[in-house]
């Protein structure tokens, strides 16, 4: 099986530079663990590297990392299906939400459980993603602020997912207006202002105010070690806290250029092949079905991807040549590795191979 090597040391590095540096700009972080489907050790990691809040999307995993005794403060990113509020109130501290029925529901199922549920509502900034819209939101607040089984504790914006739309000082500043206009109308002071995800660290650093943000949600940063507007390298960080690895199944000297008539492939559009004559190449075991292998990168140089299908990754390696057994290391971008961790057939090898393990840390 293919396997990710996950450098837990690298983790808490990525983490805990982050969260200091945000600190001094008075942001707090979201560690999100859902590329890591919720582990409960990357959790860990997170908590003990200083983050806030361990966020993530599925309900899912955070009743996984529950289960397992990470103890920390929960937030479901992912605006809650009506069909799971009673998961929701009994296991995750705060949701993010749009929608007034839903918000409803979780009033309804907080009650039934003698609890009171703390929502932190999205607001659409032009990424066209989850949010309500700007002029509604006072009244969206008026009508949540009556609902004694809930209270709003925030408001938070997510941009460059979707629409790729830059998370700037223009964005940044509507955020913070709208968070004003809500505590004087109802004289809050909400509690929780999340600006955004690895995205807004372009705008952190540029020396901006931050104004009411206090908390951004960071999860390819600390896993990558990258910002996620150009996928720069962020000075401090460690770009290969993971990497995949794959075994060789088949080397061969072969033609660079297929013989016969040719179509579709089994995923679509016919191929487009260049002619380097015969060159030695070899195939791995890894395919599509484990992992998004047009986010990989080699790590060996010489080695040129050349494409794949469901269960096979092949290799242009005459520059380095493998043998049949013989590993090779791929790094990954964030949906290669969001496939591989969710991939059941990629085995997750977790370690610390750096720094002293911290203290009461389970891998």
């Amino acid at each position: 099986m293919p396997r990710l090597e996950v450098d837990l040391s690298k983790l808490h590095h990525n983490a805990r530079t982050l969260v200091d540096r945000l600190a001094g700009k008075g942001i707090g972080v979201t560690g999100v663990t859902k590329v890591a489907l919720g582990n409960p050790a990357i959790a860990r990691v997170l908590l003990r590297a200083g983050v806030a809040f361990i966020g993530d999307s599925r309900i899912e995993n955070i009743q996984r990392m529950r289960k397992a005794g990470v103890a920390g403060k929960y937030i479901l990113l992912r605006t809650p299906l009506m069909s799971q509020v009673e998961q929701v109130v009994l296991h995750a501290d705060i949701s993010f939400n749009t929608e007034l029925a839903v918000i409803e529901s979780l009033n309804q199922a907080a009650g039934r459980n003698n609890k009171v549920h703390q929502i932190v509502l999205m607001v659409e900034l032009g990424d066209l993603r989850e949010g309500i819209q700007p002029q509604d939101l006072v009244a969206t607040a008026r009508r949540i602020l009556k609902y004694p089984h809930i209270r709003l504790s925030g408001l938070g914006a997510n941009l460059a997912c979707f629409g790729g739309i830059k998370p700037d000082v223009e964005k940044m500043a509507a955020l913070s207006g709208l968070v004003h206009r809500i505590n004087r109308s109802f004289n809050l002071r909400l509690e929780m202002v999340s600006g955004g995800n690895s995205a807004n660290l372009d705008w952190v650093f540029s020396g901006a105010d931050a104004g009411a943000i206090n908390n951004l949600r960071l999860g390819e940063s600390i896993f990558l070690g990258c910002e996620t507007l150009e996928r720069k390298p962020i000075e401090g960080l460690h770009q290969d806290a993971v990497t995949l690895v794959a075994e060789v199944i088949e080397a061969n000297v072969k033609p660079s250029i297929p013989s016969g008539q040719v179509c579709q492939t089994a995923f679509g559009a016919p191929p487009v092949f260049v002619d380097r004559g015969k060159t030695r190449r070899a195939i791995l075991g890894m395919g599509r079905q484990d992992v998004a292998i047009s986010g990989l990168t080699s790590l060996t140089e010489g080695h040129v991807i050349l494409g794949g299908s469901s269960d096979h990754l092949i290799v242009d390696c005459q520059q380095a040549p493998l043998r049949v057994g013989d590993e090779v290391r791929f790094g990954m971008n964030y949906e290669a590795l969001l496939t591989a961790m969710t991939s059941p057939h990629v085995t997750k090898d977790l370690r610390y191979l750096g720094e002293v393990k911290a203290a009461g840390i389970v891998a």
